[in-house]
């Protein structure tokens, strides 16, 4: 299956989903410095269904139209935390704030609360999903079409440059990075960190509780596995930075990522612009991955 008909499958999979040819509509609602950055708080119509509330971090001095990245934020049962995690990191997440540290690397960022998360909580996760199911609707296809209409907003701000477009995310975040990235050829650069899930090592590691109910796709896993999806980021530059003691991501998993997606690059001549860095850590940024992060965005961005 080619890329468009497996992008094509992959979006059928994710439920009922809104308009997406919808005007979006936004409100600044504060803007302030804060330390080496200034932060735009936002609310965007991205769906037509809630509000979503957003953060949009730039540098103090900007020249011309500015790179940008779409920071997606973890889970961790932090419901509360949400788009916050972009300015104030996670205990998991290394120091400085991806937003300090990006900003000073002459990057523009965007940050959404997720569904359930920041100031979209009051209903539980799994309320969410189980509505949403009933309606047709699936919780992480809901949750993607935002991260894509998100993109389709960054494309009106006349400081953004349109073709220099990189997702970033931990965990739940890194997932989000690149099912974004396979579905959205806009995304030229994509990192993930302790974001690889093999479905079916997953399960044979019987490991489906240590994720939450957002990320589960109903007959997702009769059709692909995990590379197939990323297959359709390819070749576009991809990394991905795994800790091997994750248990929500098994070791056996990311071997097979890695193995079909190093050959699918090799394939189409662009070995380089894939890469999975391996550290010896759990569910954690350290600060070599972080090392890395940076360097890929700057290599490729």
């Amino acid at each position: 299956m080619d890329k468009q008909l497996r992008r094509k499958k992959i979006i059928e999979l994710l439920g009922d989903l809104p308009d997406s040819s919808r005007e979006i509509s936004v409100e600044k609602v504060h803007e302030e410095v804060r330390d080496s950055f200034v932060v735009e708080e936002l609310v965007l119509d991205l769906n037509g269904l809630e509000l979503v509330p957003a953060y949009f971090a730039r540098p103090l001095e900007r020249k011309g139209k500015l790179p940008v990245i779409l920071f997606n934020h973890s889970h961790g049962g932090q419901y509360h935390v949400g788009k916050t995690e972009l300015i104030t990191s996670s205990h998991y997440l290394q120091k400085p704030s991806y937003a300090k540290q990006l900003t000073e690397l002459g990057y523009g960022v965007l940050c959404i609360d997720a569904w359930g998360f920041g100031e979209r909580r009051g209903k539980s996760e799994s309320e969410i999903f189980k509505e949403m199911l009933w309606k047709g609707q699936v919780m992480w296809g809901m949750m993607v079409f935002d991260s894509i209409r998100a993109i389709d907003y960054l494309l009106t701000r006349d400081d953004v440059d349109s073709s220099r477009i990189a997702t970033v995310g931990m965990s739940m975040g890194g997932l989000m990075s690149w099912w974004l990235a396979a579905l959205d050829e806009r995304v030229t650069v994509c990192i993930d960190i302790c974001g690889q899930v093999d479905a079916s090592s997953l399960i044979k590691a019987r490991g489906l509780d240590h994720h939450g109910f957002y990320s589960y796709v109903p007959k997702l896993v009769k059709y692909f596995q995990t590379a197939d999806i990323q297959e359709c980021i390819s070749p576009r530059p991809h990394l991905s930075v795994v800790g091997t003691y994750d248990r929500l991501t098994p070791y056996e998993g990311l071997c097979k990522i890695d193995e079909a997606l190093t050959k699918c690059y090799e394939q189409e001549g662009y070995s380089k612009h894939w890469k999975m860095e391996r550290y010896h850590c759990g569910h954690i940024e350290t600060a070599s991955m972080r090392n890395k992060v940076c360097s890929f965005l700057q290599n490729y961005l």
